[in-house]
């Protein structure tokens, strides 16, 4: 058993060595129907223009600098690089091992205070299988036990290279509602007191740090779970939250009311839809399941698949994430869930988003959802140079990446899978496993 699992390690890890790309160059797309990433209508005959790695401009003509790589796209698609809204990716690898799992800590006795950026593992399989995919950047979640907090997440690059962290310590996680309930000792109300004394416990640490004891019989935070805490209570960390069933969202919505500061940011959200108001009153940003249509928990009950259309339709903020659905490796699913949400628009009595609408849920708005939007997300002037040149429509399932940079350096998209599929694809004698036939 233990070889068979250490095999599985080695195979989902095997990668060749990662090309240290070069340095971020000067790069003019010309001639492309360019998407902005805003929720705009594509722009014929685009051209953006990278320096330095960031977004100089992007729209329609536009002057070439001199000197600078030029590429012409030809008419072909070029947008900014898709932003995972909720994953675990570069944290886990086989699910099976533990060892190569690092999204949680049952045995720890800190749970905010983790933070999962120093187990970000640039080398990770699915890190470059989803590069190729287009995804540039990914908003990475710690997963929680044994509390209701699991730590603070991160967001990365999938550059080939091995500094991936964008920012770390970007947010702190937190389940709510079913789980959060089962992680607190067994009710909601069990987990309304878990928060409730860790916000106590965290605010009586930042007024007096030096006499806070969490030794004490009281004391149920590590004084590092409480220092974690603190920014989130002071609004300088936004705090994501798991939330499904309508009634738990509200909770959250009154606890902004009750603590102002905070910044909560909503994840999957199934039954949003039915509070969109108080959300969107609320000022509260959503990063949904774009997909739920069926029942699969008694907190889940009034799943649809025009939830993220309503919530938009009501003023609310929403992006798309992947929570509870394999975010660890297939982000690049947000592609053909946002195209769903555009097919939508035909079936009447659903509620769907124009195409513009529906590629922003996968680019600018999970980055404005946690702060990011004026670093990550579209080809606004001063974002990061992440960009994706593609052989048709994005949103179709067919599509693929031909050209992705990433801070204006070009990436390579081999990996693990395109080397399978080459092999395979015109199989040599003597170039083959044993027992293989074809």
């Amino acid at each position: 058993m233990r070889a068979l699992a250490f095999a599985a390690a080695l195979l989902a890890g095997t990668t060749l060595a990662v090309a240290v790309p070069a340095a971020a160059q000067d790069v003019v797309i010309t001639n492309a129907k360019l998407v902005i990433g805003d929720g705009s209508a594509p722009i014929e005959g685009g051209t953006v223009v990278i320096r330095g790695g960031r977004v100089v401009s992007a729209g329609a003509g536009g002057a070439v600098p001199a000197g600078a790589r030029t590429i012409d796209a030809g008419g072909r698609w070029v947008s900014p690089g898709i932003v995972a809204g909720f994953s675990r990716m570069g944290i886990i690898e086989v699910d099976g091992v533990s060892e190569t799992n690092d999204s949680s800590a049952a045995t720890s006795p800190f749970n905010a205070a983790l933070d999962i950026a120093s187990a970000v593992n640039p080398l990770s399989g699915p890190i470059a299988v989803n590069r190729a995919e287009g995804i540039t950047r990914a908003i990475v979640a710690p997963d929680p036990r044994g509390s209701i907090f699991a730590g603070q997440g991160a967001v990365i690059d999938l550059g080939s290279d091995m500094n991936p962290v964008t920012r770390g310590q970007a947010f702190q996680f937190m389940e709510w509602g079913q789980t959060g309930a089962e992680q607190a000792g067994g009710s909601r109300p069990a987990a309304m007191a878990m928060l409730r004394n860790a916000l106590f416990e965290a605010r009586t640490y930042a007024a007096n740090p030096a006499s806070y004891n969490d030794r004490g019989k009281d004391a149920l935070l590590t004084r590092a779970d409480a220092q974690a805490l603190g920014p989130v209570l002071r609004g300088e960390m936004p705090l994501l939250v798991h939330a499904e069933r309508a009634s738990d969202i509200l909770t959250i919505v009154a606890l902004k009311r009750e603590f102002p500061a905070l910044k909560p940011v909503l994840v999957g959200a199934t039954e949003g839809w039915m509070v969109a108001r108080e959300i969107a009153a609320a000022q509260i940003p959503v990063i949904a399941s774009a997909l739920a249509d069926l029942p699969a928990s008694f907190e889940q009950l009034a799943a649809t698949q025009s939830n993220i259309g309503r919530l938009k339709a009501a003023g609310v903020l929403v992006g798309i994430g992947q929570i509870n659905d394999d975010e660890s490796r297939q982000a690049r699913l947000v592609k053909q869930y946002a195209g769903n949400l555009v097919a939508l628009t035909k079936i009447p009595g659903a509620a769907g988003l124009s195409w513009g609408e529906a590629f922003a849920t996968i680019t600018s708005k999970p980055a404005e959802a946690i702060g990011l939007g004026g670093e990550i997300g579209s080809l606004r002037p001063g974002r990061r140079g992440d960009v994706v040149i593609w052989d048709g429509d994005p949103l179709e399932v067919g599509t693929a990446a031909t050209t992705v940079f990433i801070d204006g350096v070009e990436q390579p998209l081999e990996n693990r899978q395109t080397r399978l599929r080459q092999r395979y694809l015109d199989p040599k004698e003597g170039a083959l496993p044993k027992a293989y036939q074809h």
